[in-house]
């Protein structure tokens, strides 16, 4: 447990280090922070606040730097403040609205204007809340030996995809795989029949479990990419950020960028159903992203929910992206950016 001075101090640390990427000494918390405290017992404090895993010393005669744990101390601070939204968010928020024409457009603009404003990797997601259901699914073969399965969605939409299964399923089999999912999951939404679905297989199916799982993962995967639209904004911006001067740190992150698969399964475990969550250096799942830290804003609106957020260092300035996010999310909260109200292109 922190002593009030030791909180203090921890935070006077990470927000000069965010302020000036320099190990910060005693002395420049008791001149700047904590006036009332010597710069030696200031010292003697860090000291200990090192041991405890809250502070780290690059070399014997530097300042101190934040730990992950610092930083989550600070974050959880900022939390409970007022934000006031930064100037000159409305004005790009009103060019966003205007992007009705596409889903993608309006997601593209977002996630690269928030590049822009904190010279982070800006992320911008809608999810539909509600499931579309599935109404029909055809497993068709082909002269060559693949298999192309047809989905109808719940209001006409059709999905078609072209798999090689890696069995030999006839069309009669296939018929029948087609006729047990129909029976399932007609009317219902995939998340609903899926695992009833593999269990029948895995019990009925036998012999030919190994086809139609495949199968089944395809069409899994396919309706999963159906509800999730998403858009990374550019990635120039954050050659300027001099936490990714590492080459090989900044190339481990744009591949994951890149790998939407990835993301997609980041975004999802990095937001909430509603408001901010911030996950720090190793609080993060994946191996690449444990020197970074990421800000998800969420909030449902109707049949959709928009996630919006910002991938960067740890030094990250939090409350100004933390700011950043609400005032847009807050500003796309309308039925403007609502995805029942825009049409693919």
């Amino acid at each position: 447990m922190l002593t009030e001075r030791q909180l203090e101090i921890v935070l006077s640390v990470v927000y000069e280090y965010i302020s000036t990427g320099e190990p910060v000494g005693s002395r420049t918390i008791s001149k700047k922070y904590i006036k009332g405290c010597s710069a030696a017992t200031v010292r003697n404090e860090m000291a200990d606040l090192e041991d405890m895993g809250y502070l780290f010393q690059p070399h014997t005669s530097a300042g101190r730097i934040p730990t992950p744990s610092s930083y989550r101390v600070y974050v959880n601070s900022i939390m409970h403040r007022r934000r006031m939204a930064p100037p000159g968010l409305e004005s790009w928020v009103r060019t966003v609205k205007r992007q009705r024409n596409s889903v993608e457009a309006a997601l593209s603009k977002v996630s690269r204007l928030l590049g822009q404003v904190t010279s982070y990797i800006g992320v911008a997601a809608i999810t539909v809340v509600d499931e579309q259901k599935l109404q029909k699914v055809d497993f068709v073969r082909l002269e060559d030996g693949s298999v192309l399965f047809l989905v109808v969605l719940e209001g006409g939409v059709i999905r078609h995809r072209r798999i090689a299964l890696g069995g030999d399923l006839d069309q009669k089999e296939l018929d029948e795989l087609s006729l047990t999912v129909n029976r399932v999951a007609s009317g219902k939404s995939w998340s609903k029949v899926r695992d009833a679905l593999y269990g029948y297989i895995t019990a009925q199916l036998e012999e030919y479990w190994g086809a139609c799982r495949l199968a089944l993962e395809r069409l899994d995967s396919m309706l999963a990419q159906e509800s999730y639209h998403m858009s990374t904004g550019g990635m120039s911006q954050i050659f300027n950020v001099p936490d990714f001067a590492d080459l090989g740190r900044l190339q481990a992150l744009l591949a994951l960028v890149e790998e939407e698969s990835e993301l997609v399964g980041m975004i999802k475990a990095c937001s909430t159903d509603e408001g901010v969550r911030v996950t720090i250096g190793s609080e993060n799942a994946l191996e690449p992203m444990r020197d970074c830290s990421v800000v998800m804003a969420s909030a449902n609106s109707g049949s959709s929910r928009s996630v919006v957020g910002l991938i960067g260092p740890m030094r990250m300035n939090y409350e100004h992206s933390i700011a950043v996010l609400e005032a847009v999310l807050d500003g796309l909260g309308d039925d403007d950016f609502d995805i029942d109200d825009m049409e693919e292109e």
